[in-house]
């Protein structure tokens, strides 16, 4: 077995033991509410109570199983953060190709991504989620979705003006390609390890400001299961129950770093002046 074999599948091994621990979280978070022993809001002991039989991680401020709701809250903010990096990703790609293939627009889309980079995004959640009649977890996911395109442009442009200026793209233009194929045929294809990190971090950002949020009061509110409304609602009895706390900050905690690490295992490798020869 020569050198050049046995590289793949070590990068395919180191690969796996990065998204695995990803997958395992994300499909024990998803699956929490069906493998939660009690119901969310069923009080079965007196406030921060210790771990015992009836409550393996004790109780919350009202007496409720802190590990019930610990398995239950990882869905709803997962699916938001989800849904935030989607929307984040996809737009960014669509509009950081076209500057980059069309440098007039493109300067008009970085002056406005610049101005919109100037409103603190805590701020703008705020504004957002305190106007939307309704307000909630959809409120908090739209904000962060319009507040993090601009940065997301920035970056997938800065990426994509090399590759607009290769010969086989301005081949392609000079050629006839519509638009739409130079965008998704000739330079696509060349960013996704960009776009697969861009993604992890916007998936991660998501996760950390949905949690801002619930900090904050906005977004979900009480009796919903949630990670980081757990942690506003425990705080007081932190000393009594540190699970109660502890627990659903060492769920957000691992789920960032471990979505990060498995983003960064899919991105292509790139190429080595060993690999080349």
């Amino acid at each position: 077995m020569t050198v050049k074999t046995l590289r793949p599948r070590r990068r395919r091994t180191r690969a796996l033991t990065r998204v695995l621990p990803a997958l395992l979280l994300l499909v024990l978070a998803l699956a929490g509410p069906l493998l939660a022993p009690h119901a969310i809001d069923q009080p079965l002991t007196f406030p921060y109570a210790g771990a015992d039989d009836t409550a393996l991680l004790g109780g919350d401020l009202l007496g409720r199983d802190v590990l019930s709701r610990l398995l239950s809250g990882g869905a709803p903010l997962i699916a938001t953060a989800l849904g935030i990096a989607l929307a984040v990703t996809t737009a960014a790609t669509a509009i950081g190709i076209l500057a980059a293939l069309r440098p007039r627009l493109g300067r008009w889309v970085e002056r406005t991504a610049d101005l919109v980079i100037l409103l603190p995004a805590v701020l703008g959640i705020m504004l957002v989620a305190l106007a939307w009649p309704a307000g909630g977890r959809l409120a908090v996911g739209a904000a962060a979705t319009v507040l993090g395109i601009p940065y997301a442009v920035r970056i997938v442009a800065a990426a994509a003006a090399p590759i607009a200026a290769t010969g086989y793209v301005e081949t392609a233009a000079a050629g006839g390609e519509r638009l739409w194929y130079l965008m998704a045929r000739e330079v696509l294809p060349n960013l996704r390890a960009t776009l697969l990190a861009l993604f992890g971090l916007r998936f991660v950002e998501g996760v950390y400001i949905v949690s801002i949020a619930a900090f904050l009061q906005l977004g979900p509110q009480p009796p919903e299961a949630d990670w980081a409304l757990m942690i506003r609602e425990n705080a007081p009895g932190i000393m009594l129950d540190p699970w109660a706390v502890g627990a659903p900050c060492l769920a957000i905690g691992l789920l960032a770093v471990s979505v990060n690490l498995a983003a960064e295992a899919l991105a292509p490798a790139r190429p080595t002046p060993e690999s080349a020869l």
